[in-house]
């Protein structure tokens, strides 16, 4: 009987450390949820980044106010008989 439960004994040690530092164990799960968690929000930056490419290559597909306001932004451009006006920050 003695013999028994020191085997039993062994047996759930065995289980145990096999749950806690085994190839599938539970150190290694919370590793895999710390890192899936990264990767979700990897995606979800990159998602949002698609959307922004996406909705602007809609507007420069759809019509010339698009480059237009582009032109302008960017490249700092005016029509004929319009003013340009640079405002600067102080530095203070």
């Amino acid at each position: 009987m003695r013999l028994l439960v020191i085997s039993l004994f062994c047996l759930l040690l065995i289980a145990l450390y096999n749950f806690w530092f085994g190839d599938s164990g539970y150190r290694i799960y919370q590793q895999t949820k710390i890192e899936i968690a990264e990767q979700k929000a990897k995606n979800e930056k990159q998602s949002q980044l698609n959307q922004e490419a996406k909705a602007e290559t809609q507007d420069l597909k759809q019509g010339f106010s698009a480059v237009e306001e582009r032109a302008r932004r960017n490249y700092e451009m005016v029509k004929p008989n319009e003013t340009f006006y640079r405002i600067l920050k102080s530095e203070k």
